[in-house]
């Protein structure tokens, strides 16, 4: 009866740790931005108790119907007033997709984000910019939308 050689053992075992790494190491885990986008993609309102505060005042009642939608790279707004314009890009700002840039300069701080539940900060100078033709109003801004 031959006796396997040690050196085909060692062989063998180093060809079946090739295998496995190669069979466990195709899929990443999801980044913070990939995990964030899947919650953040899609439609967003004020309605069911969203809320617009600047400067700890209530102005929800001035942004009537307000939306804010998300694709991949884009977004859309309705009744946004001088806050957003209309459409336009976005990138995530960080890593760790805790913020966002959006194409007007303004940095959006995510300060909560769910499935249905979507609470961001942002500081606006009241600069609207010429795609608004206007000045927006200056402060400090929390606003609650959800899906």
């Amino acid at each position: 009866m031959k006796s396997i050689k040690p050196i085909n053992t060692i062989a063998f075992l180093f060809i079946l740790g090739i295998i496995s790494a190669m069979a466990c190491g195709g899929e990443e885990d999801p980044s913070a931005q990939q995990l964030a986008f899947e919650k953040l993609a899609g439609s967003w309102d004020i309605s069911e108790g969203g809320s617009i505060i600047i400067d700890g005042q209530d102005a929800t009642a001035n942004f009537t119907g307000f939306a804010f939608s998300f694709t991949n790279a884009g977004y859309t707004t309705t009744n946004a007033g001088d806050m957003f314009r209309a459409s336009g890009t976005w990138e995530w700002a960080d890593e760790e997709a805790r913020q966002l840039s959006i194409d007007d300069g303004k940095i959006i701080t995510i300060v909560t984000l769910t499935e249905s539940l979507f609470v961001f900060s942002f500081t606006s100078d009241g600069n609207a910019g010429t795609a608004n033709h206007g000045e927006g109003i200056a402060g400090n801004y929390t606003i609650t939308v959800n899906k």
